[in-house]
């Protein structure tokens, strides 16, 4: 495979598993030094990294708590220097009828879903903006698009994804 991220340090949150765990997998087998952050433990994901002769860490965050992300981004500059490429995945899915859904659930949806892009991206955006370059990815939906049954919350998130990416930050 070719190597287009060798010497690029990645964060993809959300990478324990799924989407995210492909998206951590990918962007190593190019080259990426990638540090996978979740709440969950990233040990399968990081196994896999560094099996395949892949160099990785495995960093708790939960990408909600502003605290977190701090600290989460202290250690990868400390382990890594940098962050060149961010890839915020970290997302929640129930399915619930909106009469169903109680405001505190409401409000982690929107939490890990959108305040955890805004917060990922201000804490990274800064040292991409210093270096001249870097590449930040958002994972938004496809749902937002389409009729959804049960989603209220999710694509509501998913819409406030879109907007934060399609907004030039100044």
């Amino acid at each position: 495979m070719e190597q287009r991220h060798a010497g690029k340090v990645a964060v993809v949150t959300g990478a324990a598993s799924g989407i995210g765990q492909a998206h951590a997998l990918r962007l190593a087998a190019e080259g990426a030094a990638v540090i996978v952050a979740d709440v969950q433990p990233g040990d399968a994901t990081l196994g896999q990294i560094e099996a395949s002769g892949g160099r990785a860490a495995a960093i708790r965050c939960d990408v909600a708590d502003p605290d977190s992300v701090a600290a989460f981004g202290d250690r990868v500059e400390v382990a890594f220097g940098r962050c060149d490429i961010l890839v915020n995945n970290a997302g929640l899915i129930p399915a619930q009828s909106v009469e169903h859904i109680t405001f505190a659930e409401w409000r982690r949806i929107m939490s890990v879903n959108l305040d955890g892009v805004f917060l990922m991206t201000q804490r990274f955006l800064p040292g991409m903006r210093e270096r001249k370059w870097g590449r930040i990815v958002n994972m938004a939906s496809n749902t937002f698009g389409q009729k959804t049954k049960g989603l209220a919350h999710y694509v509501a998130s998913k819409g406030g994804v879109i907007g934060f990416t399609r907004a030039r930050s100044g």
